[in-house]
């Protein structure tokens, strides 16, 4: 087993010998450009990825963007998102945490799509649909992939609007609870939240780029 691991690697390190810099460039571009919360895209893997294939993901484009091998000005700082990306999916709660999310995504285009095949859909498909398989084949579309990845983007964010939020609330009660600020008649106030938003445009959903 060691053995064709060595085989791997040394086959990987040719490989990459022969790589040009526009493509290693490409790639620091490609990994920059990703959704921070979701570790999946930084590695360029599909949701249903292994471990196994998560770190040889990993070592493939680790090797790819290293910074002694890329002279891409941000070379370091792709490498580093790769690495906590990597971390991340071998964690298995966090791994958990962004398939539920993942799941709940899917749960959200499936209902969707429920809904506009019940309004205009022929009843060839509806007896297809009731098999599955006409799902099943539509699920692996690149359409559906590409509605997934910015429904699991929207769902990360607003968690992470939540769990920030939460943050906010929990620490500020902290404060709260040292130090008892006073109102106008002695009585004790819990203070103000702030939210770096006073127009809270960004508490709903994500800003949509492009």
């Amino acid at each position: 087993m060691g053995d064709s691991s060595a085989e791997d690697d040394l086959l990987l390190k040719n490989f990459f010998a022969e790589v040009s810099e526009v493509e290693r460039d490409n790639e620091v571009a490609r990994i920059l450009s990703c959704f921070k919360l979701n570790p999946f895209e930084y590695l360029n893997l599909p949701f249903d990825a292994s471990l196994d294939d998560v770190k040889k993901q990993y070592r493939k484009l680790s090797l790819m963007v290293h910074p002694d091998k890329c002279k891409h000005p941000q070379a370091k700082e792709a490498f580093g998102a790769l690495a906590k990306a990597q971390q991340l999916l071998s964690d298995e709660q966090e791994r958990d945490y962004v398939l539920t999310q993942v799941n709940a995504a899917k749960e959200e285009l499936r209902a969707k799509r429920k809904k506009q095949l019940k309004k205009d859909a022929a009843s060839k498909i509806k007896s297809l649909v009731d098999e599955g398989k006409y799902e099943q084949q539509y699920e692996r579309s690149e359409e559906f992939q590409q509605q997934l990845k910015l429904k699991v983007r929207e769902i990360l964010t607003e968690q992470e609007w939540r769990r920030r939020k939460m943050q906010m609330r929990v620490s500020s009660w902290r404060d709260f609870m040292k130090t008892g600020k006073k109102g106008k008649k002695g009585e004790i106030r819990p203070p103000k939240l702030k939210t770096e938003d006073p127009n809270k445009s960004y508490v709903q959903r994500p800003v949509k780029r492009g």
